[in-house]
């Protein structure tokens, strides 16, 4: 077989399997459902997202946060954010935040691990075509968002 034929035929085969990967990844992606759950007794937030999690230390919002938890993000993640799933172990996602020992610094951390979590649970993670976690913008409140972060931030250690 020529050199420019085998050139080809891995050329043909590299592509079949990119865009095999490619539809599957989309034919399987989770899709995003709104959970089921009673945000009664967490302060109402608005349409306007805060830049900062207003939740921490409440423990109803980390009652809310587990329920959403399980109904919707336990199936990747773990159960009661335990890993173990196929996403990462979200537990330490505010580690190198908690670490810092200045406190200015860490706020400003803290606030920017907000913004990253917000952003991925709005917007999903999506990469090269395939996507690894569904967007939730338009179903999930922020009270909801906030609330899961904070259940999170909870599970941290366990």
């Amino acid at each position: 077989m020529p050199f420019a034929d085998i050139a080809l035929w891995l050329a043909l085969a590299t592509l079949a399997l990119f865009l095999f990967v490619l539809t599957t990844g989309r034919a399987f992606a989770e899709v995003a459902h709104a959970p089921a759950v009673d945000t009664s007794g967490l302060q109402a937030l608005g349409p306007e997202w805060l830049a900062e999690n207003p939740y921490r230390g409440n423990a109803r919002a980390v009652e809310v946060g587990r329920t959403v938890f399980n109904q919707s993000c336990a199936q990747c993640h773990g159960p009661d954010a335990t890993g173990g799933g196929s996403a990462p172990d979200l537990r330490r996602l505010d580690g190198y935040c908690r670490a810092i020992g200045d406190r200015k610094l860490r706020h400003d951390c803290m606030l920017d691990n907000d913004a990253f979590f917000k952003e991925s649970v709005l917007h999903g993670k999506v990469r090269v075509g395939v996507v690894h976690m569904p967007p939730w913008e338009g179903l999930l409140p922020q009270e909801v968002v906030w609330a899961v972060q904070v259940f999170i931030e909870s599970q941290r250690g366990k």
